[in-house]
């Protein structure tokens, strides 16, 4: 019942409910711009990558989330290119667990100028989205990714506040 409750609390825009935990899978960088030599290897975009990805972890756990440790499941994680687009084994990991959701995120580079983010929390019994955002981003500097991050976050996870 504090599943459900949870669920539809979040869902209408509330506050986490205390203790509720996440399985947050990370971001890939998906790039399909050609412009890179070995795609998905330039240190930059690496870094941009973990800049958004430490963003997302502070911004949940000061929200109240619970982050949990992926140990358990790193093995099954390090096999998927893509966790945000791997037919449910998402949803499965963060089962195993015993996570309340699970967060996935994208950033595809179409070229040095275009770029998509892309940020979902799903329930893992069911595997729909509870909450997500996807924003496009024109710029590839770190400036322009966590302004983009910052903008799903403010808009579609944690409306009316600044943090």
């Amino acid at each position: 019942m504090r599943r459900i409750f949870a669920l539809l609390v979040f869902a209408l825009g509330g506050p986490a409910a205390a203790g509720d935990s996440v399985a947050f899978l990370g971001i890939t960088l998906l790039d399909s711009s050609l412009q890179t030599a070995e795609l998905g290897q330039n240190p930059a975009e690496r870094t941009r990558l973990q800049l958004i990805e430490d963003l997302v972890a502070e911004r949940f756990t000061a929200e109240g989330y619970t982050l949990l440790d992926l140990a358990p499941v790193q093995a099954d994680l390090d096999r998927v290119v893509n966790p945000a687009k791997c037919y449910g084994c998402d949803a499965r990991m963060a089962k195993k667990l015993g996570a309340d959701f699970v967060l996935v995120g994208e950033v595809q580079k179409v070229s040095n100028l275009i770029l998509t983010m892309n940020l979902q929390l799903r329930d893992p019994e069911t595997g729909q989205t509870v909450k997500g955002r996807v924003v496009d981003i024109r710029s590839n500097t770190d400036d322009s990714w966590l302004r983009g991050m910052r903008y799903i976050l403010k808009t579609a996870f944690f409306k009316g506040e600044e943090k």
